[in-house]
This record gives C-alpha cells, structure tokens and sequence, in this order.
C-alpha cells in the first residue's frame, strides 16, 4: 500500500479539465438516449405509414370491392334463397353502369329465389345534390337497365330510398321500374307462392322522406301468415308485428367506417349501431341490415366492405 501511495504521488494522474467533463457526461447521456430516440423515430414513422395506408385502403381499395355473404337464418318462413341488393349510389366513386353490370351477373350466379333491392338507386337528384365528392349523376334509367335483367322464380321486387324520393318525389325511379316491369312496393303487400303456400311480401316506404306506414303495409295481410316485411330504413323494426317472420333493410351502409373495439361511430339511424349492419334479433323478432355496395356523404369504407348478402331461409 505504501508502494502504491509513492507511486501515485510521484506520476499522478492527469485530471480533465471541468469543460471536459461536462462534455464526457453529456456524451455518456446522449448515448444512453440515442435508443429512446430511435423507438420513437421509428414509431413515429410506422405511425405515418399506418395512417397513409388506412387512408389509401378506406378511399381506393375497399370502396372497390365487392363481397356476395351468404347468411343463415332461422326463420319460420318457407325455405329460400333470398337475394338483397341496398344502396348502390350508381354514379358515387367505383359505382359505373359497369359494375352495376356485373353486381347483377354475380347475383344471377347465386341462383336465388327472390331478389329485393331495397333502394337509393341513385347518389343525387340532377346537378342540385350531387350527394358524395367525386360522384356523378347516373340517371335512374340507366341503372334500372342493368337491373331488369335480374330474374328469380318468385320474383324480383324493390323499395324506394331517401336519394330515390329526393329525386322528384321518387317519380323518375317508379315509372323506370315499371318500365322495367319490377314492382315498387310502398307501404302495400302482395303474396307469392312457394310450393302452393303463400309468402306475403310487404314494401314499407322510406323513413327519412316520411313515407313509411307500416299500418298501411301489412293492412290486407292475414295476421300470422308467413310474412316477409322489406324497407329502406331499418327504423321501421319496432313496428313491425311480432308474428312476421323477417324485416330486411340498408340504408345505414354500415356506418361505412367501422373501428376496432368500438364500431361504427356515425350511424344514418335514430336508434345508433342498434341496426347498424348484419342480423338482429329482439324479442324474437329478427331483422337483418346489409351495409350495401356505394357511398354517401364522403366516398370511403373502411371495415365495411361492399357486400350483397343472400339469405338461406
């Protein structure tokens, strides 16, 4: 130890200076940060990438696709193949003459037994309401061209929706669908038959334009018969009797955009994500809301992919 001591007094150590030190420190503090630094750098980049993608994803890709979803129902209806087709918004971005084309080729493949096309034909009225940026008025001749050609055993019927009623008073849809030889139902029923039995098919008008009157719908069907009630608006459930076997509507679009863990947070219904896509069933009574194939308002989906939905009674 003594050694030890001389040697340190005699060759000392040179100390730094207090500038240097600091500097040392401020160096050893950097390199402890640097890390940190670069979490965050790359977070903050996967972040970017993340939001550019949805962003790419919820304006050029999913509002392109298309889906056919086949769903199961119990019901006491008679066994069926049901077609629904809601919302096509033909002229809203992706929604040509072509694609409505080829929506019906896609649905004449299912081979349903009935189809239901359960309105808003259309994405505005003229150049008063073009109703979605990036859209354009499609006359409702145009499309109703395309959906003629649709066919099934027991029929093709349709409803109107709010763009429809907008569109003069609905008057340009309904002489385009007689023309077309499918009946617009609107708030009365009429009765098919499957297998010699009778299916009651009811048409309750639109919501919004204040045209529905369920009352006045189901007023000539024999209360208990086999009954299939069909409409724009899915606002319309509460009340539809409780002996009819199965209510379909659009119009909500699904919210169109549809987050994780908490849904769709704006819903075109009173009553909220309720009714805002896909089977519903309250106190027996069951309801099923197709989100539909166009856009409105903004022209985006996200988790809501395009669909027509055919239902396997």
């Amino acid at each position: 130890k003594r050694t030890s001591k001389a040697i340190s007094r005699a060759f000392p150590l040179p100390r730094r200076a207090p500038g240097v030190q600091l500097r040392a420190r401020s160096e050893y503090a950097y390199l402890r940060m640097a890390p940190v630094k670069r979490y965050v750098r790359r977070l903050v980049q996967a972040l970017f990438v993340a939001i550019v993608g949805c962003c790419v994803w919820a304006t050029l890709i999913e509002p392109n696709l298309l889906v056919v979803r086949t769903v199961k129902v119990e019901t006491p209806l008679p066994h069926l193949r049901v077609a629904i087709l809601s919302d096509l918004h033909a002229g809203a971005p992706f929604i040509t003459i072509d694609k409505v084309r080829s929506i019906v080729d896609r649905i004449l493949g299912e081979q349903p037994d009935l189809v239901l096309l359960l309105g808003d034909f259309v994405v505005g009225h003229g150049d008063q309401h073009r109703a979605v940026p990036g859209g354009h008025y499609v006359p409702i001749d145009e499309t109703v061209g395309e959906l003629k050609r649709l066919r099934a055993p027991l029929g093709v019927y349709a409803v109107l929706g709010n763009h429809d009623e907008w569109d003069e008073n609905g008057e340009k849809a309904r002489a385009a669908f007689r023309s077309a030889h499918i009946p617009v139902l609107t708030n009365e029923s009429t009765k098919v038959l499957v297998k010699d039995a009778p299916l009651w098919l009811v048409g309750v008008g639109d919501v919004e334009t204040g045209k529905d009157n369920v009352d006045q719908a189901i007023a000539n069907v024999p209360i208990g018969a086999p009954t299939l009630v069909f409409s724009h608006e899915p606002d319309i459930f509460p009340s539809v009797p409780p002996w009819v076997g199965l209510t379909v509507a659009g119009h909500t679009h699904g919210g169109q955009v549809s987050l994780p863990f908490i849904g769709a947070p704006i819903v075109p219904s009173r009553y909220g994500q309720r009714y805002v896509r896909g089977l519903v069933t309250e106190e027996g009574r069951k309801l099923y809301v197709t989100s539909g194939v166009g856009t409105s308002i903004l022209p985006i989906r996200f988790g809501v992919t395009p669909e027509v939905v055919v239902l396997d009674l």
